[in-house]
């Protein structure tokens, strides 16, 4: 994983831990690693982290916790090229992370692979909470009646409920918050490439701040604990 890199291992893991975790910016970082010694360019720390949070987050992935069957999705605003995208998200009754996904676009398409890869990694839940979109409503309805149709089961299984709500879901946008604090220092991402793969580092420190990897509730294990079992199981 590290093999062949110039700085050592637990540099390149702090610099990618600082930065998805603090509001700091990439020369910020630089300037720190500076004081304690370290010569590191912006843009050296900035291929670390695109090149490091995915293959973190694959690895919460794999020992995330279970999530509930109650449901709150909605979308929020990325720019990257100077250009809005659409971050999808949805949050379980419990507040924690259920499954996210930025899309270029806001459309009927984009919703339904947003739920499509909810419902793959996490099952189909009982309720889902949303605001006035009729797409995201269209989106659910589709997802839900394939799901049914190809469950292997046979069994007959009651469609997933629908509850259009603003005010039930200010417990999605509360959340949408840090995910939006963390991104505003950024000043925005150049390529959408390196907005996805930054992105994922920055939910998977936001499920790890809620305790959502296995275990690490029941241990009240930090996020530097946490990240630090995420690495060396790599």
């Amino acid at each position: 994983m590290f093999k062949g890199r110039h700085f050592e291992q637990s540099v390149i893991i702090l610099c990618v831990r600082w930065y998805l975790t603090y509001g700091l910016s990439l020369r910020d970082l630089k300037e720190m690693m500076a004081e304690r010694g370290i010569s590191v360019d912006h843009s050296t720390i900035h291929r670390w982290v695109v090149h490091f949070s995915p293959l973190l987050a694959d690895r919460f992935t794999r020992r995330k916790r279970a999530v509930s069957g109650r449901w709150h999705a909605d979308e929020t605003y990325i720019k990257v090229r100077g250009q809005w995208t659409y971050l999808y998200r949805a949050i379980d009754s419990s507040g924690d992370t259920v499954e996210f996904w930025l899309s270029e676009h806001r459309d009927l398409s984009a919703a339904k692979r947003f739920f499509r890869k909810a419902y793959a990694r996490h099952g189909r839940p009982e309720r889902i909470v949303i605001d006035g979109s009729q797409t995201n409503r269209e989106a659910i309805i589709s997802c839900d009646t394939v799901s049914r149709l190809q469950d292997p089961s046979r069994r007959r299984l009651e469609p997933v409920r629908v509850r259009q709500s603003q005010y039930l879901n200010n417990r999605i946008e509360q959340d949408h918050r840090r995910i939006k604090r963390r991104v505003r220092p950024m000043l925005g991402f150049k390529s959408f490439r390196s907005a996805v793969a930054t992105l994922s580092g920055v939910e998977m420190i936001h499920m790890l701040r809620k305790h959502q990897l296995q275990d690490a509730h029941a241990a009240s294990l930090s996020i530097a604990k946490q990240f630090e079992t995420l690495v060396t199981t790599i």
